[in-house]
This record gives C-alpha cells, sequence and structure tokens, in this order.
C-alpha cells in the first residue's frame, strides 16, 4: 500500500515534468520526419520507417529513463521532503521501489503514445498494421525499466548531472559488449583472459533487448533468446535495485 501510495504520487509528480513533454515532442517529430525521409529514399521505405521509428522510442525512452530517473532522490532530498517522508512509518526501500513503479508506469503510458504515433505514421503508409512490430518495442521497454534502476541507482549517492553522465555511460557499455566480446576471442588465455571475461560478465549487455534488425527485416525471432533476454533484463534489474537500496540504507541525510 505504502509503495502504490509513492508510486501513484512520483507518477503525477512527473506528469508536470516539462521534459518529459519535450521529448515526446522531439520523438513525435523524428517519427513523422521518418515518413517523409522515406519518400525522398530510394529503396525499401517501410523498412527505413520501421528502422528509424524503432530508434527513436528506444533512443528517447532512454533519455526519460536517465534524465528524470537521476533525479527522483535528489529531489527528494534538495526539496528536504525526504525528512519528512521518513519519518513516516516507511522503509528505505519501500520508499526507493515506490519511486522506481511511478517512472516505470510514466515510461510504459510514454511508450504506449510514442507506439500509437509510429504504428498510425506506418499504417498511412502500408494500410496494413505488423503486430510482431509489438515485440520489438516490448523489449525496448524492458530496456528502459533498466535503465530506470540504473538511474535510480546513481540517483542515491550523487547528483542529477553525474548521475546522468553515469547512466549514459552505462547505456553506451552496455550496447557496446560485442566489442569486449571480440577482444576476449583474440587474447590468449592466461590473467588477462580471464579478467576480461570476469568483465564480460558483470557488465550489463543491453543488445539482449534489441530485435529491431530482427523485426525491420522480418527476421524469425527464436523463442529461447526472447525468453532468456525477459529473464537476463528482470535479474538485472533486481541486482540493480538491491544495490539501490543497500546504497540508500547507508547513506545519511544530515
Amino acid at each position: 500500500m505504502k509503495i502504490t501510495t509513492i508510486a501513484l504520487n512520483t507518477f503525477k509528480e512527473a506528469k508536470r515534468d516539462r521534459v518529459l513533454y519535450l521529448l515526446f515532442f522531439f520523438v513525435a517529430v523524428c517519427l513523422l520526419f521518418s515518413r517523409f525521409l522515406a519518400l525522398l529514399t530510394v529503396g525499401d521505405r517501410v523498412k527505413i520507417i520501421k528502422d528509424v521509428g524503432l530508434a527513436s522510442i528506444s533512443l528517447f525512452g532512454m533519455l526519460m529513463a536517465i534524465l528524470m530517473g537521476t533525479g527522483l532522490v535528489y529531489k527528494e532530498i534538495d526539496k528536504k521532503t525526504i525528512f519528512t517522508l521518513l519519518a513516516k512509518p516507511i522503509h528505505r526501500a519501500e520508499f526507493l521501489l515506490g519511486k522506481f513503479l511511478g517512472l516505470v508506469l510514466t515510461i510504459f503510458i510514454m511508450t504506449v503514445l510514442m507506439t500509437a504515433v509510429f504504428l498510425l505514421i506506418l499504417f498511412l503508409h502500408t494500410f496494413t498494421v505488423e503486430w510482431k512490430i509489438l515485440l520489438a518495442i516490448l523489449y525496448i521497454f524492458f530496456e528502459l525499466c533498466l535503465m530506470t534502476a540504473v538511474a535510480l541507482l546513481f540517483s542515491t549517492f550523487t547528483t542529477p548531472i553525474l548521475a546522468s553522465l553515469y547512466s549514459l555511460a552505462f547505456y553506451l557499455i552496455g550496447h557496446l559488449s560485442w566489442s569486449l566480446e571480440m577482444l576476449i576471442k583474440k587474447v590468449k588465455s592466461g590473467t588477462g583472459r580471464a579478467a576480461l571475461k570476469v568483465l564480460y560478465t558483470v557488465l550489463p549487455d543491453l543488445e539482449n533487448f534489441n530485435f529491431k534488425t530482427e523485426v525491420v527485416h522480418n527476421l524469425p525471432l527464436p523463442g529461447k533468446l526472447l525468453g532468456v533476454s525477459f529473464m537476463y533484463g528482470v535479474v538485472y534489474t533486481a541486482f540493480l535495485l538491491l544495490l539501490a537500496i543497500l546504497v540508500f540504507r547507508r547513506r545519511d541525510f544530515v
């Protein structure tokens, strides 16, 4: 009940955030631009609309998660409302989980709105709706949930600017982990190879949620891979939330 109350209050606060509407405006412009770009391009126009549309939802969704998530805890501390909240019979874990779920709800609604605009543009061009696209967007949403947990973790111990930079670095590393895998194959066995393997295991692999290529080019989506990616997202997000709770419990606000 306490977590639900905090989540709903977080959602109400997020609705009033101007950054949210600004980002939605830009993603709508990008989606519309994809249609005009397709009309001016020689080749498969539908693929261009799909590619630009999915990339826009992913990119701007990530910006929402980072820009709003990194300020969740800091705003409460800056306004001194954190003392009022923690003075009540509310555990710090409940506070963080409520903040997380409130922002996830916000991002879910924004993702639905962006998806509606995207599907409308695609329908106006093809007069058909490819429901397979929804699967790719669903996994984009799972990635955004993980990025929200990342932003929340960094917001528990640093300023919004630094937390945003750390979160962005996390995002970039997560999508470049394939290069680390290639490096492991080239390094000979030894301490260096073992260290790289540990690093590869610990660092995130956000490409697990990237099914844009399969959807754009109508490639098959293996059910086993979808299941593994889903479980990876659940476990990694839970780990980040647990880490955020442990850091937040040790923080002194005096």
